[in-house]
């Protein structure tokens, strides 16, 4: 469901994939071949939310913010994640039920390990592997997994593409 608030509008990219079972209301702009799967609330009331191209917010999501959210590009968010921060950067994957509260800001090719609370106006630095409650740089990333996070969002992109042509 794809709904106006207090004036403003969703503008989503024609290629973009949104279900209708998820909610997507206000001040929002998803997208080139970015993801909005079922049960997933993007809500653009306080704050503009940006989601970059070929990203997926996946299942039961929930993205909303004091202030304006950016979700950078070949962004994967795992099922039930709550994104309540300022910034994630590019390839980034975010794992299942993890929470990024407010003002903290996520650089690119980092991985969030599920689970993991990310606290309140927390700087994660680039290429960086994060884990916990609350959750704490534990390393780098490895050059394998950076391989996975440049290239992981063409699965759902491809995924996507299929529910699409289905009228799903």
């Amino acid at each position: 469901m794809v709904r106006d608030f207090d004036g403003k509008s969703p503008k989503i990219a024609p290629s973009a994939f949104v279900s209708e079972a998820a909610y997507v209301v206000g001040h929002v702009a998803i997208g080139e071949n970015a993801s909005i799967w079922p049960g997933a609330v993007i809500r653009g009331d306080f704050g503009k939310i940006t989601i970059g191209k070929n990203t997926s917010i996946e299942d039961n999501c929930v993205v909303h913010g004091a202030v304006e959210v950016v979700i950078g590009n070949d962004v994967i968010v795992g099922h039930a994640a709550v994104i309540h921060c300022r910034r994630i950067g590019n390839h980034v994957l975010i794992g299942n039920h993890a929470t990024l509260l407010d003002g903290a800001e996520i650089g690119d090719f980092c991985l969030i390990a599920a689970g993991s609370v990310v606290t309140p106006r927390s700087k994660i630095p680039a290429k960086s592997l994060v884990v916990g409650v609350p959750a704490r740089v534990i390393g780098p990333v490895t050059q394998e997994k950076l391989t996975r996070l440049e290239k992981g969002s063409g699965i759902y992109v491809q995924l996507a593409r299929k529910y699409k042509q289905q009228g799903l």
